[in-house]
């Protein structure tokens, strides 16, 4: 009877142990940055504000505004045009891309995170210019 229970609680730890998340993302950002020229250039782009940026650990934290009823049909995308200038510190042109159908007049306030792992270069850091906000950030590693 011992055995039978320690097997089971061996079991529930084994099993309730997962790296596993919603968005298969380690670092728990809200959202995957995409490294794409073709959706850097393509994307939607209707208009939003940015009002701060912050990078916490792996992970840009962005504030922004646009208008409409909630923003819960919004489509946001960050997306990295796939250039990366040599300055120093190298640079890289990011777009905020949003897709946003609501057709109301209020402004609406969303945070999101999104993970920028996979920006890093050579070095230990990347100047991040926000193409649409006119904003950078240095993201250091």
């Amino acid at each position: 009877m011992k055995k039978a229970l320690i097997l089971i609680l061996i079991g529930i730890a084994f099993f309730s142990c997962s790296n596993d998340d919603d968005n298969g993302n380690q670092n728990n950002c809200d959202f995957k940055t995409i490294i794409n020229k073709n959706q850097y250039e393509t994307a939607p782009s209707d208009p939003l504000g940015i009002n701060s940026l912050e990078i916490n650990d792996n992970c840009l934290k962005i504030n922004f505004s646009s208008s409409g009823c909630g923003g819960e049909t919004w489509e946001i995308k960050l997306i990295d045009s796939e250039d990366i200038m040599e300055s120093n510190p190298p640079q890289r042109n990011l777009r905020l891309s949003l897709k946003n159908e609501e057709v109301c007049l209020a402004i609406v306030t969303k945070e999101l995170t999104f993970d920028i792992s996979n920006l890093q270069v050579g070095g230990n850091r990347v100047q991040l210019n926000i193409t649409n906000s006119e904003e950078t950030i240095l993201y250091e590693y």
